[in-house]
């Protein structure tokens, strides 16, 4: 599959993102969902197997828990440090997710694929948060371990 403009844009060093994913222990993830077919569930749900410390968060008043996790309804109600805020939201979001992230002392802001904002990015990155956009934090964890065999009939 021929690489796109979009990931030439957001490319990033393979040791960039290891060093994150091996430095944080909490995230935050912002449009975290109790329905197990959408995508941020499986997320979450890999992510919390690895052993990190996950942290639903969705605006939804009546959704207490997700996964057995108890659920936040912003970043703001959170009651414990963040390391990283990953975002699962329309890009059109990320600015002021962004600014959230910056207010409660987020190290990492990590755009989910398809999230992306260039603005946003150099908010945090100004603030001194590391940035990744357009990335899965799932695929991320587990891509050292995969190696195709192209050689391989189908």
């Amino acid at each position: 599959m021929p690489a796109t403009a979009l990931d030439d844009l957001y490319d990033y060093d393979p040791a960039y993102l290891a060093d994150i994913l091996k430095s944080v222990k909490t995230i935050a993830m912002v449009g975290a969902s109790a329905d197990k077919t959408k995508f941020s569930y499986g997320v979450l749900r890999v992510l919390h197997e690895t052993g990190y410390d996950m942290i639903p968060v969705n605006p939804n008043p009546a959704l207490k828990e997700i996964r057995g996790i108890p659920a936040y309804h912003s970043l703001h109600a959170i009651d414990r440090p963040v390391d990283m805020v990953e975002v699962f939201r329309p890009k059109e979001e990320l600015y002021a997710i962004t600014e959230q992230a910056i207010a409660i002392g987020a190290k990492v802001l990590w755009g989910q694929i398809g999230v992306y904002d260039d603005a946003a990015a150099k908010l945090a990155e100004d603030a001194g948060l590391k940035v990744v956009m357009n990335r899965c934090p799932k695929i991320e964890l587990f891509r050292p371990f995969w190696k195709p065999r192209l050689d391989l009939a189908i």
